[in-house]
């Protein structure tokens, strides 16, 4: 065997090769036949005892050595495990190109891929002239890339012919471009086989009929892909614009297609990493990708990294993760872009813009990702109404009753009829929507008389749907003026440092829990005084009375963010869900209400109100559940929704009982309540004092009125119609309980009054008084952890028992209860789970 610079010297001089017309001419679209597969096959076998196509004997006047060399055999791939007996150079750059003949050494793109000594020659040796092409595709490489430019690189982004997918519904066959054509989306799109290019006609059968070329059968099985020597790096994908400050490399992306323009030292400046892309068109809310070096916003996956349950559903991935980067990249980017249409395989692959045979793995494995993304909710959710079920067929067997058709319930409801499975939701009160109840009797204002506020836009699932349905979402000013009773308004600079005081005394309770088992565990409200009192002690500072006053309204709010008193909080896990990543971004007033976005998710669910459940029997087989008046259905799967409080009070019998585990979880957790009052005026008193701010603050008179109206909310942000709402929070729950609603509003009306002492305050027109303490079906307003609870307790309820009863409820949700944003959730989290066993 001749060693490459044996090669070198006897081929100087020598054949110079043909242009092969039956590689690169068979049809317009440059379709190869049958013998560019690599593969071992008898047409070849013919071929040992004649020169290959393209190559000419020399002359007999030429010496012996030359007449040997022209006979010389082929060589194989040295790349171990490769298919490709008779390898073809792809390439054809240079003029002794090697074509399907002997070369000193073949080099491995994939098992149907190579190209030749002479064609690497021709770009990498500084005198050919192919050089400065390669000299410069590298500049750009360097400039915008983190990985080895190498000629390998260069091939693979540059030189390899596009392969695409005819779109004839009965056809389907994968056809190779000739290198002149460049794949575009719109092309991948409408691509029929033997479609014209250049005005270049086609001649011949149906084009549909050729058969497919031999190497594409070998894509599919699962060796191809770890044969394959670079990983592929897509170009144009829609996660571009999302992704500029990242290296395209480390995101699935080429950095010679890359549209960023920056360089290594811009790529590392912290002013250009960390700030979202601002995309012409694109809800802001919409930021699925981390930036470099950011953290902690809900909802967000890192572009350069696969998740843990990703790993788990694509462990062939983990050595080398960039197909599926680029390829989720690429999904979730076109999902954000249109999410008022289901995303499908069709819409997805001729937006994967690569070259080679790894464009037919990418768009098999596309199918997979996108299929696993859409059973994860992260795509194709919301309130779409599907035409065809979004999961295959396999996953239709299964029918579930889902119990219970709050934010949860319909959440998953939607989420498995899309699937296909057959759904019943069974819901014990006249109306749907649970905790979400929206009221319009005070001139027409939509007031929330549970929900109404989306805490954290960005990537909140509240937010896209408010986008699928066109729904104006408020942003809620940050300005919050302090009024005491006598009409003063509060010093910001009182407020400011009473604010400081106050975080500070939760951040020596959060330093007191580091090293605190749960049976050390306290009420929250005797630890702040305790940490208060300390700190005066030693300090030695006296605050004023009006500074004590503001600090029991800073007390006051931290009572209405846990439902409940602080004696029965607990210290040590009483915001356990603030160590998870949170939604950021603005807070926002839905002035629709969540109604419209929740009756929009109900709208097709086969929903049976006034069907309390009394006992689920999951004893066999199929589950059984029956309801109070004796009517009873049966399912393979079972969903609970009920809130916290149900489940406390055994309303619902199970058969089994529940396991010890999960019961000791539901107890630990309190049933946070709190009340509103919303009052309609004759006209806006409020205008001229509050200057158009969104609230204003209630500064307590005595810590015992702590809770009583602490905030009022202007429900009306377009400033025409006149209704405040106030929030009953903390010990003013249990002393409203027993007012009759009229008492209350004319409380209210008597603080107003106060507030806004030097003007007048008419009386109301009209109002109403929430009651969720009496309400049948809820008897709550959200959960908390209780002292001696952990926020393990959330997971634990959330297990799904022998896998036919599951749970869901913003009590399950352990990185965001409390909100119809984590009741959602939870519900899209069960689906998942119920279609994936």
């Amino acid at each position: 065997m001749l060693t490459d610079a044996d090669y070198t010297v006897n081929a100087s001089g020598a054949r110079r090769a043909k242009k092969r017309t039956a590689m690169e001419s068979s049809s317009g679209d440059g379709q190869s036949s049958l013998r560019s597969s690599g593969r071992q096959v008898n047409v070849r076998m013919k071929r040992c005892n004649n020169p290959p196509p393209g190559q000419t004997k020399r002359k007999a006047t030429d010496t012996e050595e030359e007449e040997d060399q022209s006979e010389k055999k082929y060589r194989k791939c040295e790349k171990a495990g490769c298919s490709a007996t008779y390898p073809v150079c792809f390439a054809s750059a240079s003029e002794r190109c090697a074509k399907n003949g002997y070369t000193s050494r073949w080099y491995h793109l994939s098992c149907g891929e190579h190209f030749c000594n002479e064609c690497f020659d021709h770009y990498y040796r500084s005198h050919k002239d192919g050089y400065e092409t390669y000299a410069s595709w590298k500049r750009v490489w360097t400039g915008n890339g983190k990985s080895e430019p190498s000629l390998k690189a260069f091939m693979a982004d540059q030189q390899l012919p596009y392969w695409v997918q005819c779109t004839k519904p009965d056809c389907g066959k994968w056809r190779q471009l000739t290198k002149e054509i460049q794949l575009t989306a719109s092309l991948a799109a409408t691509y029929r086989c033997g479609m014209k290019f250049n005005n270049v006609k086609t001649e011949g059968p149906d084009q549909c009929s050729l058969p497919e070329d031999l190497r594409v059968a070998e894509v599919i099985d699962s060796w191809w892909h770890s044969m394959l020597i670079l990983p592929p790096l897509f170009k144009d994908s829609p996660a571009n614009p999302f992704l500029t400050a990242y290296y395209p490399d480390c995101v699935g992306m080429s950095p010679s297609g890359s549209t960023s323009n920056h360089s290594h030292a811009e790529l590392r400046a912290e002013h250009c990493r960390a700030i979202p892309p601002q995309i012409p068109g694109l809800c802001p809310y919409f930021q699925p990708f981390y930036q470099p070096n950011e953290c902690g916003k809900a909802l967000c996956v890192r572009p350069d990294m696969m998740e843990l349950d990703e790993l788990y559903e694509f462990p062939e991935f983990s050595r080398d993760p960039t197909m599926y980067l680029a390829l989720r990249n690429l999904i979730l980017a076109s999902w954000h872009r249109g999410c008022k249409e289901v995303l499908t395989p069709q819409n997805c692959a001729p937006h994967i813009i690569v070259r080679g045979l790894v464009r037919v793995r990418c768009v098999q494995e596309m199918d997979r990702v996108l299929l696993f993304m859409t059973r994860k909710g992260l795509i194709n959710t919301g309130v779409l109404s599907v035409k065809q079920p979004l999961l295959p067929e396999r996953y239709h067997n299964k029918n579930v009753i889902v119990i219970g058709a709050g934010a949860s319930g319909l959440a998953a409801a939607r989420q498995l009829q899309n699937f296909g499975m057959q759904v019943v939701m069974l819901e014990a009160s006249e109306r749907i929507g649970g905790r979400v109840w929206d009221d319009t009797s005070l001139g027409g204002v939509t007031v929330g008389r549970g929900a109404q506020i989306v805490n954290g836009c960005v990537n909140n699932p509240i937010a896209l749907m408010s986008e699928q349905l066109s729904i104006n979402m408020h942003k809620l000013g940050e300005r919050c003026d302090l009024f005491q009773e006598g009409g003063s308004a509060t010093d910001p600079a009182i407020d400011k440092r009473m604010d400081f005081h106050f975080n500070a005394i939760l951040d020596v309770v959060s330093e007191w829990r580091k090293d605190k088992s749960q049976n050390q565990d306290t009420p929250l409200g005797e630890k702040i005084q305790e940490v208060y009192k300390t700190f005066l002690q030693e300090s030695g500072v006296q605050f004023s009375q009006l500074e004590e006053k503001v600090l029991q309204f800073h007390l006051s709010n931290l009572e209405y963010a846990c439902g409940s008193t602080l004696d029965q909080v607990s210290a040590r896990s009483w915001d356990h869900n603030e160590f998870f990543a949170q939604f950021s971004g603005d807070h926002t007033l839905l002035t629709e209400g969540y109604s419209s976005v929740l009756n929009k998710l109900a709208e097709g669910l086969d929903i049976r109100i006034k069907s309390p459940v009394q006992a689920i029997d999951y004893s066999g087989d199929i589950v059984k559940v029956t309801s109070s008046n004796g009517t009873q259905w049966t399912a393979q799967k079972v969903l609970v929704t009920v809130p916290l409080t149900l489940l406390q009070k055994n309303i619902i019998q199970f058969n089994p009982p529940l396991p010890e585990r999960k019961l000791k979880a539901i107890h630990s957790l309190g049933a946070g309540l709190i009340e509103k009052v919303a009052l309609q005026f004759p006209f806006r008193f409020w205008d001229g004092k509050i200057q158009g701010a969104d609230y204003f603050g209630h500064i307590p008179p005595s810590p015992d009125k702590r809770g009583m109206f602490g905030v009022f909310y202007d429900m009306d942000p377009q400033g025409k119609r006149s209704v405040l709402m106030s929030v009953i929070s903390g010990e003013a729950v249990p002393s409203i309980r027993d007012m009759e609603d009229k008492d209350v509003a004319d409380q209210c009306v008597k603080v107003l009054r106060e507030l806004f002492k030097e003007q007048e305050v008419p009386d109301p027109v009209n109002y109403f008084v929430t009651r969720w303490s009496r309400d049948m079906w809820s008897q709550m307003s959200y959960s908390f952890v209780k002292t001696g609870g952990s926020g393990e307790a959330y997971d634990i309820i959330a297990e799904d028992v022998q896998g036919k009863v599951f749970f869901a409820g913003e009590a399950t949700n352990r990185h965001f209860p409390q909100t119809v944003t984590g009741a959602y959730l939870s519900g899209v989290r069960e689906a998942s789970k119920i279609a994936a066993l």
